[in-house]
């Protein structure tokens, strides 16, 4: 079973970053509760249809193969040269909101700026490679390549602006902070770990 499909099929393709950075498989994902969903800041809603989802699979489900469907890695692992856009964005004013909130409110805050980040990119079919406190590193153009990858990352940066200043959270109004670059890197097996190298 591939989990980025199954979250797809739900409607819930946002949380592909969270599931993946924290190691979810599909074994993994019939342990799951309420609790660990909430602790991973997903909504009462979205926990509610994930938890119902998931005690619909049956063992057969979740011991089974990512179907043909899912996206394949490289028959090769050599580093490849492609054309990368990456953005980068973060929270303005994050150290006086980390002197304003004690630890559970200001990680409340940062978790609704995160889906609200997670949910703008999974729209322009991006990927949150790394999140670093407030900081979040997305790719357009890897691991999936389009046309117009940098054209979805600067709708992609705006759309985030405008979904981060919409958010109201413990009566603080958040902005946004977008960097976008493209160029050409180098992507392969010693990139997986450390992220695309640039060649310039």
């Amino acid at each position: 079973m591939d989990i980025a499909d199954w979250l797809r099929s739900l409607g819930l393709s946002q949380y592909e970053p969270l599931f993946r950075q924290n190691d979810i498989d599909a074994e993994v994902l019939s342990e799951l509760t309420d609790g660990d969903l909430e602790k991973f800041g997903v909504s009462f809603g979205h926990r509610k249809r994930l938890l119902k989802a998931i005690a619909g699979l049956g063992p057969a489900e979740i011991a089974s193969k990512p179907t043909s469907s899912a996206p394949k890695p490289s028959s090769s692992d050599a580093p490849e040269r492609r054309q990368l856009t990456v953005m980068f964005c973060d929270l303005v004013g994050s150290t006086a909101l980390s002197t304003r909130f004690d630890p559970e409110d200001l990680r409340e805050v940062i978790a609704a700026y995160h889906r609200a980040v997670d949910g703008v990119v999974a729209r322009f079919d991006g990927f949150v490679a790394k999140y670093m406190g407030d900081g979040v590193l997305v790719y357009f153009g890897y691991p999936r390549a389009h046309e117009d990858d940098a054209e979805r990352a600067v709708r992609a940066g705006l759309g985030t602006i405008d979904a981060v200043g919409r958010l109201d959270i413990k009566s603080t109004k958040l902005q946004a902070r977008v960097g976008i670059a493209t160029g050409l890197v180098v992507v392969g097996e010693a990139a997986k770990a450390l992220g695309p190298s640039p060649t310039r």
